[in-house]
């Protein structure tokens, strides 16, 4: 609250400022700076905390759509400029509603919040809740996460977000802030640069930006802790977005494959091929600039798995029908492939892409890259397999009769991720026993990937033990993911609980109940529709029927 007031009272005294005008911020784009513990560009930067306070990478305001660069660039430079701009996202309805806010709007202003009494209130009740090393719930969390969007501005207003001046001492190298860069007589060339600009943007004019990224660059040629390939890779794939991209080429595949199932099918499933290789090279392109920016394997948060697990989709589909030529994978997984990269791309505040250090537990690349990898990996095989059983499922509910091939073609990849989970719960225990010293401590993690893989194996062995045939299969592939969206999903985003603890994160329930559920109906009226058709053709009459047909 201190910090909160403190802020109000220095950009009230702040002299009026001009709004940010339509500033060309592109020289500062690959400026090396330093912020959560490794050195990103500055472009980086600016889109995620944009999106963090925002909800996404544009700020709208006085009749235009101001770019993150702008809105980070404007508020370093003249922070006053934006004290009673509604730039911050409140999407909780029940929380307007509570703390007096107009329900109707979805952005408002750093003021109006913090001069909210009900919501500086909930505010302080979410504090006392961590103090008790709690966890807030309900309105208390929904006010925690707006107050944490607001400590982002708070910090874009003090200067303190991040540092951008190197400044080697002996024995120390330390990064500092522009003021305090200028307040010590670092570089005069800056501090003259620095003053000039505060004074265009009070003034409203297009201020000299490339001068000072020229000052910053020759600056950070002479500390050693700057990989400026880095900074370029990561500012490539920042504005390319090839996981976007990747995401429209599968869905124009998926198109192409879906409109020429029963006219025109083959130059339709050369179309799709091409389609989905080109996403494919997209997404491999995407994820090797992420690992080498990163340096390690893209699977250490949510969002990096989701991109992965979409990745492994298509891997083993395109692999499975290089060798069947059935198309049936590529039906399987794409929609799958699709949708995950959709949430990945459009859902920021539950998915976090920033590219984070590691915590110590994670460190070992050798662990991180077999484990995970083959969790994961078994993940996709999985999604690849509710895929295939949707496609089986869906022909079923239509009146269709699935062929004895379709259902190899889903045991072949149940197989592949059986494997795969069970080999990656074993080197899990290996990793544990070596990080932790112990191999299975029941934790909800791994309960969870052990129940997983158990209801794969029933699944598998119903199958070769002859309980059920294909149909009893297809099934199985189906609600069995609901086993993977527990130990990927409900563990890390709904308990929240276990050792784990490092992947944990909140959001998305109610969508990830609506589509259990949903896949649970979409299965009972597939059985329904499966003993009704299996009934039908063991009457009597249809016996009859068919006898006088041959007749």
């Amino acid at each position: 609250m201190m910090t909160r007031l403190f802020i109000l009272l220095v950009l009230a005294a702040t002299p009026l400022v001009h709004a940010a005008p339509a500033w060309d911020t592109a020289p500062l784009d690959e400026v090396a700076i330093q912020q959560g513990g490794r050195k990103k560009p500055l472009y980086v930067f600016a889109q995620d905390i944009t999106r963090t306070i925002t909800g996404k990478t544009t700020v709208a305001g006085d009749g235009r759509s101001e770019s993150a660069m702008a809105f980070v660039t404007g508020f370093w430079l003249a922070p006053g400029a934006w004290l009673d701009r509604p730039v911050i996202l409140v999407n909780h309805r029940p929380l307007k509603v509570e703390t007096g806010l107009d329900p109707a709007r979805k952005f408002f202003s750093y003021r109006e919040l913090a001069q909210a009494d009900r919501f500086t209130a909930l505010l302080s009740e979410a504090a006392e809740v961590r103090k008790r090393n709690g966890k807030p719930k309900g309105l208390v969390k929904e006010a925690s996460d707006v107050g944490m969007r607001m400590a982002e501005l708070e910090g874009l207003a003090k200067g303190s977000s991040f540092t951008v001046v190197p400044c080697v001492a002996p024995n120390l190298n330390v990064w500092l802030t522009v003021p305090q860069a200028v307040a010590i007589g670092a570089n005069p060339e800056l501090a003259a640069s620095w003053n000039t600009l505060v004074s265009a943007a009070a003034q409203g004019t297009p201020p000299p930006l490339g001068e000072f990224a020229s000052i910053l660059h020759k600056m950070h040629e002479t500390a050693a802790d700057v990989d400026f390939r880095r900074i370029e890779v990561e500012t490539f794939y920042q504005k390319l977005h090839p996981l976007r991209w990747a995401w429209i080429l599968y869905a124009a595949a998926a198109i192409v494959a879906g409109l020429t199932a029963w006219r025109g099918r083959k130059a339709g499933y050369i179309g799709a091929w091409i389609l989905a290789g080109a996403g494919f090279l997209l997404q491999i392109l995407g994820l090797v600039c992420r690992s080498y920016v990163a340096g390690r394997p893209p699977v250490t948060n949510m969002y990096e798995s989701v991109v992965w697990v979409a990745f492994g989709t298509v891997l083993f589909a395109l692999i499975f029908e290089a060798i069947y030529r059935c198309r049936t994978y590529l039906y399987g997984a794409l929609p799958v492939a699709v949708v995950a990269l959709i949430l990945a791309d459009t859902q920021p505040l539950i998915l976090d892409r920033s590219i984070n250090p590691l915590m110590p537990v994670l460190r070992d690349n050798f662990w991180l890259t077999t484990h995970v990898l083959s969790i994961t990996l078994s993940y996709a095989a999985f999604a690849l397999a509710l895929g295939v059983g949707h496609v089986i499922l869906g022909k079923v509910i239509v009146g269709g009769k699935p062929t004895p091939a379709i259902y190899n073609y889903l045991y072949r990849i149940l197989q592949v991720g059986v494997l795969l989970l069970a080999v990656g719960t074993i080197l899990g225990a290996v990793w544990a026993n070596y990080s932790w010293g112990r191999f299975w401590d029941w934790d909800p993690k791994e309960t969870w990937a052990l129940i997983a893989l158990l209801g794969y194996l029933i699944v598998l062995h119903g199958r070769i033990a002859g309980v059920w045939g294909g149909f009893g299969l297809a099934v199985g592939s189906v609600l069995g993911f609901l086993s993977i969206l527990m130990a990927w999903y409900g563990v890390n985003f709904v308990l929240g609980a276990g050792l784990h603890s490092y992947g944990f994160g909140s959001g998305g329930f109610p969508v990830v109940a609506a589509f259990c559920g949903l896949d649970i109906a979409f299965v009972a009226v597939a059985i329904f529709r499966y003993r009704f058709l299996k009934a039908k053709s063991a009457s009597p009459v249809a016996g009859a029927s068919k006898v006088g047909a041959t007749a």
